[in-house]
């Protein structure tokens, strides 16, 4: 069966690039996130005073950035689901 495409492009190599965009997006992503959050427990076990400054009566610097790290890990996911929509699926529908 013969695949017709526009262009001279050749289907495989297509899907093949597509794949290793997503593949180098998805781990980049993801080693940003295991930084982010072995970074917060490696100050959580190695630097305890660090975390405990006191930034303002009742607010400590550790209150800061616990929820900047759950904050984090929905900003990269937000990031994924941008670049999906806007590139990976239009390199899908491209090929169709």
């Amino acid at each position: 069966m013969k695949v017709v495409t526009s262009g001279n492009v050749d289907p495989a190599s297509s899907v093949g690039a597509l794949a290793k965009k997503r593949l180098t997006v998805a781990l980049v992503l993801s080693v940003a996130m295991m930084v982010i959050y072995f970074g917060f427990m490696g100050l959580f076990a190695f630097d305890k005073p660090l975390l405990g400054t006191i930034l303002m009566p009742g607010l400590s610097l550790c209150i800061v950035l616990g929820p900047l790290v759950i904050i984090s890990s929905f900003a990269l996911c937000l990031v994924y689901v941008l670049w999906a929509n806007r590139v990976f699926d239009a390199g899908i529908r491209n090929l169709r």
